[in-house]
């Protein structure tokens, strides 16, 4: 009658556990679906910013080239017209100046807006004179291409969401791992009506709620997300 009240009360206790566990299964696995699409997310932004990272690349890469042809021309013409004329498109100082009317200085105005201030940086060290000024423009730090900042900025971007992509990854695997321990549960509190030994019965419920206090320790430290 003893042995009977005992069992009754282990199969209650099963149950319940089971009941509990089948929650806990059912959460964890739905945490674990909630961080791998919020993982899949992130890796899709990452990729996303690495494309406009890309292309931003390849614009400053097409201006610098154009920078580069410009000036190449512009700094020939004036040397051309100086072979001609050295007063040609000097000031008083001997620095340079523009002529609209002659080559170079049709080709100093078209040059781009963004390289202007690095080219009248540049002329304003007398690089003509002073073998100590840089040798390009493209060596003065007011060269600036809006677009290479632009793909920098994406990239540091894209590897930030890739950082936050990995890391729910991690998430959603501590809740697998989370999923697993509590299906343990269920299963050895299921075994445990199996077992026709009180005692046997008694080892398999004691493991089965260590397996859950063992979830939830790992439940307590886990964020979660809705």
């Amino acid at each position: 009658m003893h042995d009977e009240r005992v069992r009754e009360r282990i199969e209650l206790f099963a149950t319940i556990l089971l009941a509990f566990a089948t929650v806990l299964t059912a959460w964890s696995a739905f945490q674990s679906t909630k961080w791998n699409g919020s993982e899949a997310v992130h890796f899709a932004n990452a990729s996303a910013l690495r494309t406009e990272s890309a292309k931003a690349d390849d614009t400053a890469n097409a201006q610098q080239v154009v920078d580069v042809e410009t000036f190449v021309s512009w700094a020939s013409a004036v040397a051309d017209e100086r072979r001609t004329d050295p007063s040609a498109s000097t000031g008083p100082d001997g620095a340079y100046v523009p002529e609209p009317d002659a080559l170079s200085g049709f080709l100093f105005e078209r040059l781009r807006d963004e390289f202007q201030p690095a080219v009248e940086a540049w002329l304003a060290e007398d690089p003509l004179q002073d073998p100590e000024a840089p040798p390009t423009p493209f060596d003065m730090p007011e060269y600036q291409l809006a677009e290479q900042e632009r793909a920098e900025q994406l990239d540091v971007d894209a590897d930030e969401e890739a950082k936050v992509a990995r890391r729910d990854n991690q998430r959603g695997d501590n809740y697998v791992l989370a999923t697993v321990l509590f299906a343990s549960v269920l299963f050895f509190a299921g075994l445990s009506g199996k077992l026709g030994s009180t005692r046997n019965r008694l080892i398999t419920i004691t493991f089965a709620v260590v397996l859950l206090g063992s979830g939830l320790a790992l439940l307590a430290v886990f964020p979660t997300k809705l």
